[in-house]
Protein backbone atom coordinates (compact mmCIF):
# COMPACT_ATOMS: atom_id res chain seq x y z
CA UNK A 1 0.00 0.00 0.00
CA UNK A 2 0.96 3.39 -0.71
CA UNK A 3 0.63 5.81 2.18
CA UNK A 4 1.48 9.19 2.75
CA UNK A 5 1.41 10.20 6.56
CA UNK A 6 0.33 14.17 7.69
CA UNK A 7 2.00 15.11 10.60
CA UNK A 8 5.28 16.53 12.17
CA UNK A 9 8.46 14.77 12.31
CA UNK A 10 11.36 16.33 12.78
CA UNK A 11 12.88 18.76 13.69
CA UNK A 12 9.94 19.16 15.20
CA UNK A 13 10.24 18.13 19.07
CA UNK A 14 7.91 16.46 21.60
CA UNK A 15 5.52 13.15 21.30
CA UNK A 16 3.70 13.37 18.52
CA UNK A 17 6.13 14.38 16.19
CA UNK A 18 8.31 11.17 17.47
CA UNK A 19 5.25 8.81 17.06
CA UNK A 20 4.65 9.90 13.49
CA UNK A 21 8.16 9.13 12.97
CA UNK A 22 7.92 6.07 14.12
CA UNK A 23 4.93 4.87 12.63
CA UNK A 24 6.36 5.69 9.13
CA UNK A 25 8.94 3.54 10.20
CA UNK A 26 7.05 0.79 11.29
CA UNK A 27 4.73 0.69 8.03
CA UNK A 28 7.66 0.83 5.81
CA UNK A 29 8.77 -2.14 7.85
CA UNK A 30 5.79 -4.15 6.80
CA UNK A 31 6.78 -3.62 3.35
CA UNK A 32 4.52 -0.68 2.53
CA UNK A 33 5.60 2.77 0.48
CA UNK A 34 5.44 5.37 2.97
CA UNK A 35 6.06 9.22 2.81
CA UNK A 36 5.94 11.70 5.15
CA UNK A 37 4.51 15.14 4.21
CA UNK A 38 5.49 17.74 7.39
CA UNK A 39 5.33 20.90 7.80
CA UNK A 40 8.37 23.68 7.39
CA UNK A 41 6.23 26.02 9.69
CA UNK A 42 3.37 24.34 11.38
CA UNK A 43 1.40 27.61 13.17
CA UNK A 44 2.66 31.38 14.16
CA UNK A 45 5.40 31.35 16.76
CA UNK A 46 2.43 33.01 19.05
CA UNK A 47 0.82 30.68 19.24
CA UNK A 48 3.28 27.90 20.54
CA UNK A 49 4.65 29.82 23.65
CA UNK A 50 8.21 27.61 23.68
CA UNK A 51 10.74 25.73 21.90
CA UNK A 52 9.24 24.11 18.47
CA UNK A 53 12.10 22.33 17.13
CA UNK A 54 15.54 20.72 17.75
CA UNK A 55 18.62 20.50 16.38
CA UNK A 56 19.90 16.92 16.87
CA UNK A 57 17.47 14.18 15.94
CA UNK A 58 15.38 12.50 18.87
CA UNK A 59 15.40 9.46 16.84
CA UNK A 60 16.38 8.36 13.48
CA UNK A 61 14.84 10.61 11.04
CA UNK A 62 12.63 8.80 7.94
CA UNK A 63 14.23 8.74 5.08
CA UNK A 64 11.23 9.69 2.74
CA UNK A 65 10.24 12.58 4.06
CA UNK A 66 9.06 16.14 2.69
CA UNK A 67 7.97 19.72 4.50
CA UNK A 68 5.71 21.51 1.47
CA UNK A 69 3.27 22.71 4.38
CA UNK A 70 3.29 25.89 5.63
CA UNK A 71 0.68 27.84 7.46
CA UNK A 72 2.15 31.10 5.43
CA UNK A 73 1.35 29.25 2.07
CA UNK A 74 -2.52 28.52 1.63
CA UNK A 75 -1.67 27.53 -1.61
CA UNK A 76 0.18 24.67 -0.82
CA UNK A 77 -2.43 22.51 1.02
CA UNK A 78 -4.51 22.18 -2.10
CA UNK A 79 -1.20 21.55 -4.15
CA UNK A 80 -0.66 19.11 -1.59
CA UNK A 81 -4.08 17.45 -1.78
CA UNK A 82 -3.98 17.18 -5.29
CA UNK A 83 -0.49 15.28 -5.81
CA UNK A 84 -1.33 13.04 -3.09
CA UNK A 85 -4.55 11.73 -4.90
CA UNK A 86 -2.22 10.70 -8.04
CA UNK A 87 0.30 9.10 -6.22
CA UNK A 88 -1.00 7.19 -2.93
CA UNK A 89 -3.72 4.69 -2.10
CA UNK A 90 -4.20 5.81 1.89
CA UNK A 91 -3.33 9.14 3.70
CA UNK A 92 -3.10 9.25 7.46
CA UNK A 93 -3.93 13.09 8.77
CA UNK A 94 -2.28 13.27 12.11
CA UNK A 95 -4.59 15.71 13.71
CA UNK A 96 -2.48 17.76 16.21
CA UNK A 97 -4.64 21.18 17.11
CA UNK A 98 -7.77 23.41 15.64
CA UNK A 99 -5.67 25.93 14.60
CA UNK A 100 -4.25 23.53 11.47
CA UNK A 101 -8.20 22.55 10.38
CA UNK A 102 -7.94 25.15 7.62
CA UNK A 103 -4.96 23.29 6.00
CA UNK A 104 -6.46 19.89 6.53
CA UNK A 105 -9.85 21.11 4.67
CA UNK A 106 -7.45 22.21 1.46
CA UNK A 107 -5.41 19.06 2.01
CA UNK A 108 -8.83 16.35 1.96
CA UNK A 109 -10.79 19.51 -0.78
CA UNK A 110 -7.40 18.27 -3.36
CA UNK A 111 -7.68 14.30 -2.15
CA UNK A 112 -11.75 14.36 -3.32
CA UNK A 113 -10.96 15.43 -6.56
CA UNK A 114 -12.61 13.56 -9.50
CA UNK A 115 -14.71 10.12 -8.09
CA UNK A 116 -16.64 9.16 -4.92
CA UNK A 117 -15.82 8.96 -1.42
CA UNK A 118 -14.32 5.09 -0.41
CA UNK A 119 -14.64 3.02 2.57
CA UNK A 120 -17.11 4.66 4.45
CA UNK A 121 -19.58 2.52 6.42
CA UNK A 122 -22.18 3.03 9.08
CA UNK A 123 -21.16 5.05 12.12
CA UNK A 124 -20.00 3.05 15.28
CA UNK A 125 -18.23 -0.17 13.21
CA UNK A 126 -15.17 -1.45 14.42
CA UNK A 127 -11.69 -2.20 12.89
CA UNK A 128 -11.46 -6.03 13.04
CA UNK A 129 -7.81 -6.61 13.93
CA UNK A 130 -5.11 -9.22 12.10
CA UNK A 131 -7.56 -8.53 9.05
CA UNK A 132 -5.81 -8.85 6.20
CA UNK A 133 -4.75 -5.30 4.59
CA UNK A 134 -3.53 -6.04 0.56
CA UNK A 135 -5.37 -3.35 -1.12
CA UNK A 136 -4.77 -3.17 -4.75
CA UNK A 137 -3.69 0.13 -6.30
CA UNK A 138 -6.12 2.43 -6.83
CA UNK A 139 -7.79 4.05 -10.61
CA UNK A 140 -6.95 7.52 -11.73
CA UNK A 141 -10.53 8.21 -10.52
CA UNK A 142 -10.21 6.76 -6.77
CA UNK A 143 -10.06 8.27 -3.99
CA UNK A 144 -7.43 7.86 -1.49
CA UNK A 145 -8.85 6.82 1.95
CA UNK A 146 -8.32 9.25 4.73
CA UNK A 147 -7.89 7.89 8.38
CA UNK A 148 -7.91 10.93 10.81
CA UNK A 149 -5.49 10.26 14.08
CA UNK A 150 -6.40 12.09 16.93
CA UNK A 151 -4.15 11.53 19.70
CA UNK A 152 -6.60 14.36 21.59
CA UNK A 153 -9.96 14.79 19.71
CA UNK A 154 -10.33 18.24 21.22
CA UNK A 155 -7.74 19.96 23.26
CA UNK A 156 -7.32 19.82 26.66
CA UNK A 157 -8.05 23.54 27.12
CA UNK A 158 -11.12 24.74 24.39
CA UNK A 159 -12.04 27.47 22.75
CA UNK A 160 -15.56 28.04 21.52
CA UNK A 161 -14.19 27.47 17.56
CA UNK A 162 -12.34 24.03 18.23
CA UNK A 163 -15.77 22.03 17.98
CA UNK A 164 -16.76 23.06 14.39
CA UNK A 165 -13.03 23.00 13.28
CA UNK A 166 -12.28 19.53 14.34
CA UNK A 167 -16.00 18.51 13.08
CA UNK A 168 -15.37 19.58 9.65
CA UNK A 169 -12.11 17.64 9.16
CA UNK A 170 -13.41 14.43 10.88
CA UNK A 171 -16.49 14.63 8.89
CA UNK A 172 -14.47 14.71 5.48
CA UNK A 173 -12.23 11.47 6.53
CA UNK A 174 -13.10 7.90 5.63
CA UNK A 175 -12.17 6.70 9.29
CA UNK A 176 -10.89 8.23 12.97
CA UNK A 177 -8.32 6.42 14.69
CA UNK A 178 -8.29 7.22 18.51
CA UNK A 179 -6.63 6.03 21.90
CA UNK A 180 -9.33 5.63 24.13
CA UNK A 181 -12.48 4.32 24.35
CA UNK A 182 -13.62 8.35 25.80
CA UNK A 183 -11.76 9.42 23.00
CA UNK A 184 -13.78 7.07 20.76
CA UNK A 185 -17.10 8.18 22.21
CA UNK A 186 -16.17 12.35 21.59
CA UNK A 187 -15.00 11.27 18.04
CA UNK A 188 -18.99 9.32 16.86
CA UNK A 189 -20.59 12.46 18.38
CA UNK A 190 -18.39 14.90 16.19
CA UNK A 191 -18.50 12.84 12.98
CA UNK A 192 -20.53 9.89 11.15
CA UNK A 193 -17.72 7.95 10.25
CA UNK A 194 -16.10 4.53 11.42
CA UNK A 195 -14.32 5.48 14.62
CA UNK A 196 -11.40 2.87 15.49
CA UNK A 197 -9.60 2.49 19.01
CA UNK A 198 -5.94 1.00 19.14
CA UNK A 199 -4.19 1.54 22.39
CA UNK A 200 -1.20 3.86 22.02
CA UNK A 201 2.13 2.12 21.54
CA UNK A 202 5.16 2.66 23.21
CA UNK A 203 7.57 5.72 21.63
CA UNK A 204 8.74 7.76 23.64
CA UNK A 205 11.96 6.22 24.41
CA UNK A 206 11.16 2.64 23.26
CA UNK A 207 11.97 2.69 19.89
CA UNK A 208 14.96 1.07 18.52
CA UNK A 209 15.67 4.07 16.38
CA UNK A 210 15.41 6.66 19.70
CA UNK A 211 18.96 8.55 20.43
CA UNK A 212 20.30 7.32 23.55
CA UNK A 213 23.67 7.95 25.53
CA UNK A 214 25.89 4.83 25.43
CA UNK A 215 25.56 3.87 29.20
CA UNK A 216 21.73 3.96 29.01
CA UNK A 217 20.06 0.79 30.05
CA UNK A 218 16.66 0.07 29.49
CA UNK A 219 15.64 -2.86 31.85
CA UNK A 220 14.29 -1.85 35.20
CA UNK A 221 16.14 -2.77 37.85
CA UNK A 222 13.56 -5.13 39.54
CA UNK A 223 13.01 -3.08 42.62
CA UNK A 224 16.81 -3.08 44.20
CA UNK A 225 17.47 0.47 43.33
CA UNK A 226 18.02 2.45 46.35
CA UNK A 227 15.18 4.93 47.78
CA UNK A 228 16.31 8.67 46.73
CA UNK A 229 13.39 10.26 48.78
CA UNK A 230 13.15 12.22 45.13
CA UNK A 231 9.93 12.19 42.65
CA UNK A 232 9.79 13.45 39.63
CA UNK A 233 7.10 15.30 37.44
CA UNK A 234 8.14 15.12 33.86
CA UNK A 235 7.05 16.20 30.33
CA UNK A 236 5.34 19.61 28.90
CA UNK A 237 3.78 21.19 32.47
CA UNK A 238 0.35 23.05 31.30
CA UNK A 239 -2.55 23.76 33.70
CA UNK A 240 -4.36 20.61 33.37
CA UNK A 241 -1.36 18.66 34.45
CA UNK A 242 -1.89 19.60 38.07
CA UNK A 243 1.95 20.82 39.14
CA UNK A 244 0.73 23.37 41.46
CA UNK A 245 -1.42 20.46 43.16
CA UNK A 246 1.51 18.61 43.65
CA UNK A 247 3.53 21.24 44.69
CA UNK A 248 0.78 21.52 47.65
CA UNK A 249 1.08 18.32 48.32
CA UNK A 250 4.39 18.03 48.80
CA UNK A 251 4.28 20.58 51.39
CA UNK A 252 1.84 18.93 52.82
CA UNK A 253 3.68 15.40 52.66
CA UNK A 254 6.90 14.34 54.04
CA UNK A 255 9.61 17.08 54.36
CA UNK A 256 12.15 14.99 53.36
CA UNK A 257 11.22 14.29 49.97
CA UNK A 258 12.65 16.12 47.06
CA UNK A 259 10.73 17.12 43.67
CA UNK A 260 12.52 17.33 40.08
CA UNK A 261 10.20 19.27 37.58
CA UNK A 262 11.72 18.94 34.25
CA UNK A 263 9.68 19.86 30.93
CA UNK A 264 9.08 22.80 29.11
CA UNK A 265 6.49 25.55 30.63
CA UNK A 266 3.12 26.05 28.26
CA UNK A 267 3.63 29.76 29.43
CA UNK A 268 5.17 31.74 31.96
CA UNK A 269 7.04 30.12 34.94
CA UNK A 270 6.97 32.59 37.13
CA UNK A 271 4.00 31.72 38.62
CA UNK A 272 5.44 28.08 39.63
CA UNK A 273 8.55 29.80 41.08
CA UNK A 274 6.74 32.38 43.21
CA UNK A 275 3.86 29.03 44.18
CA UNK A 276 7.23 27.47 45.40
CA UNK A 277 8.40 30.58 47.28
CA UNK A 278 5.39 31.00 48.93
CA UNK A 279 5.15 27.23 50.13
CA UNK A 280 8.15 27.25 51.60
CA UNK A 281 9.64 24.73 48.91
CA UNK A 282 12.63 26.62 47.78
CA UNK A 283 14.87 23.66 48.74
CA UNK A 284 13.22 21.09 47.74
CA UNK A 285 12.23 21.67 44.60
CA UNK A 286 14.52 21.48 41.34
CA UNK A 287 13.00 23.05 38.57
CA UNK A 288 14.50 22.22 34.86
CA UNK A 289 12.23 24.32 33.04
CA UNK A 290 12.70 23.84 28.74
CA UNK A 291 12.65 20.72 26.42
CA UNK A 292 14.33 17.62 28.11
CA UNK A 293 16.67 16.13 25.14
CA UNK A 294 16.54 12.50 24.55
CA UNK A 295 20.33 11.62 26.15
CA UNK A 296 18.88 13.20 29.66
CA UNK A 297 15.80 11.18 30.09
CA UNK A 298 17.46 8.23 31.62
CA UNK A 299 19.20 10.14 33.98
CA UNK A 300 16.32 12.07 35.57
CA UNK A 301 14.72 8.47 35.93
CA UNK A 302 17.38 6.57 37.59
CA UNK A 303 17.30 9.24 39.82
CA UNK A 304 13.75 9.02 40.86
CA UNK A 305 11.61 6.81 43.36
CA UNK A 306 8.21 7.30 41.58
CA UNK A 307 7.29 9.69 38.68
CA UNK A 308 3.94 11.60 39.43
CA UNK A 309 1.05 12.62 37.45
CA UNK A 310 -1.10 14.65 38.98
CA UNK A 311 -3.44 15.59 36.18
CA UNK A 312 -6.78 17.31 36.43
CA UNK A 313 -7.69 15.96 33.30
CA UNK A 314 -6.38 13.82 30.36
CA UNK A 315 -6.79 10.54 28.16
CA UNK A 316 -3.90 8.42 27.71
CA UNK A 317 -0.34 9.28 28.70
CA UNK A 318 3.07 7.39 27.37
CA UNK A 319 4.78 8.79 30.70
CA UNK A 320 3.22 5.85 32.49
CA UNK A 321 5.06 3.21 29.77
CA UNK A 322 8.10 5.66 30.26
CA UNK A 323 7.86 4.94 33.56
CA UNK A 324 7.72 1.36 33.71
CA UNK A 325 10.46 0.91 31.16
CA UNK A 326 12.82 2.38 34.24
CA UNK A 327 11.29 0.78 37.29
CA UNK A 328 9.42 3.09 38.41
CA UNK A 329 5.98 3.02 39.89
CA UNK A 330 3.66 5.76 39.11
CA UNK A 331 1.87 7.54 40.90
CA UNK A 332 -1.35 9.01 39.28
CA UNK A 333 -5.22 10.69 39.26
CA UNK A 334 -7.91 8.69 38.05
CA UNK A 335 -8.55 10.89 34.70
CA UNK A 336 -8.59 9.34 31.50
CA UNK A 337 -6.64 5.78 30.97
CA UNK A 338 -4.22 6.31 34.34
CA UNK A 339 -6.92 4.59 35.93
CA UNK A 340 -6.91 2.01 34.66
CA UNK A 341 -2.80 2.04 33.28
CA UNK A 342 -1.42 1.91 37.17
CA UNK A 343 -2.71 -0.83 39.16
CA UNK A 344 -3.00 1.24 42.78
CA UNK A 345 -1.41 -0.57 45.10
CA UNK A 346 0.56 -2.79 42.96
CA UNK A 347 2.54 -0.83 40.58
CA UNK A 348 1.40 2.50 41.69
CA UNK A 349 -0.93 4.64 43.85
CA UNK A 350 -3.84 6.26 42.58
CA UNK A 351 -5.82 9.60 43.90
CA UNK A 352 -8.79 11.76 42.35
CA UNK A 353 -7.75 14.72 40.50
CA UNK A 354 -7.59 17.87 42.56
CA UNK A 355 -7.06 16.23 45.61
CA UNK A 356 -4.37 17.84 47.29
CA UNK A 357 -5.04 16.21 50.89
CA UNK A 358 -5.53 12.78 48.77
CA UNK A 359 -1.75 12.96 47.21
CA UNK A 360 -0.56 14.03 50.25
CA UNK A 361 -1.31 10.97 51.77
CA UNK A 362 -0.39 8.74 48.53
CA UNK A 363 3.26 10.47 49.57
CA UNK A 364 3.08 9.50 52.38
CA UNK A 365 2.32 6.08 51.78
CA UNK A 366 4.64 5.66 49.44
CA UNK A 367 7.37 6.08 52.14
CA UNK A 368 5.80 4.11 54.37
CA UNK A 369 8.06 1.00 55.37
CA UNK A 370 8.11 -1.69 52.68
CA UNK A 371 5.89 0.02 50.62
CA UNK A 372 8.05 1.66 47.71
CA UNK A 373 10.20 -1.50 47.43
CA UNK A 374 7.08 -3.38 46.99
CA UNK A 375 5.82 -1.30 44.02
CA UNK A 376 9.34 -1.34 42.16
CA UNK A 377 8.89 -4.92 42.34
CA UNK A 378 5.81 -5.09 40.64
CA UNK A 379 6.64 -2.93 37.74
CA UNK A 380 6.43 -4.56 34.42
CA UNK A 381 8.01 -2.98 31.56
CA UNK A 382 5.93 -2.93 28.75
CA UNK A 383 5.81 -5.25 25.86
CA UNK A 384 6.70 -2.81 23.12
CA UNK A 385 7.12 -5.01 19.70
CA UNK A 386 3.85 -6.42 20.42
CA UNK A 387 2.02 -3.27 21.44
CA UNK A 388 2.94 -1.71 18.12
CA UNK A 389 1.84 -4.77 16.03
CA UNK A 390 -1.45 -4.67 18.18
CA UNK A 391 -1.80 -0.99 16.78
CA UNK A 392 -0.41 -1.82 13.38
CA UNK A 393 -3.19 -4.18 12.63
CA UNK A 394 -5.70 -1.86 13.32
CA UNK A 395 -4.35 1.33 11.15
CA UNK A 396 -3.90 -0.77 8.58
CA UNK A 397 -7.27 -2.31 8.41
CA UNK A 398 -8.46 0.94 8.53
CA UNK A 399 -6.47 2.67 5.96
CA UNK A 400 -7.54 -1.16 3.71
CA UNK A 401 -11.22 -0.23 4.16
CA UNK A 402 -11.82 -2.81 6.30
CA UNK A 403 -13.91 -2.77 9.07
CA UNK A 404 -16.91 -5.02 11.56
CA UNK A 405 -20.51 -4.15 12.06
CA UNK A 406 -21.77 -5.60 15.25
CA UNK A 407 -23.05 -8.29 13.76
CA UNK A 408 -19.59 -10.00 13.05
CA UNK A 409 -19.62 -8.86 8.92
CA UNK A 410 -16.86 -7.57 7.71
CA UNK A 411 -16.95 -4.94 4.91
CA UNK A 412 -13.86 -4.64 2.76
Amino acid sequence: MRIALIGPTHPYKGGIAQHTTELAHRLAERGHEVVIESWSEQYPARLYPGQARVSEPEMEPFGATSYPLSWRRPDGWLRLGRRLRRTVDAVVLVVVTPVQAPAYLAILAGLRGVGGRRGRVRRGSRVAAGTPTVLARPTVLARPTVLALCHNVLPHERSRIDVPLVRAVLRRASAVLVHTPAQAELAAELADVPVVTAEMAPHLWSSPTRRRPADAVLEPDGGGGETSRRLLFFGLVRPYKGLDVLLRALAAGPRDVRLTVAGEFWGDVAATESLIGELGLTDRVDLRAGYVDAADVPALFAAADALVLPYRAGTASQNVDLARLHGLPVIATTVGTLASSVRDGVDGLLVPPDDTEALAEALRRLYAPGVLADLRAKVVPPDVPAAWDRYLDVTLAALAGETEHRDGKVDR
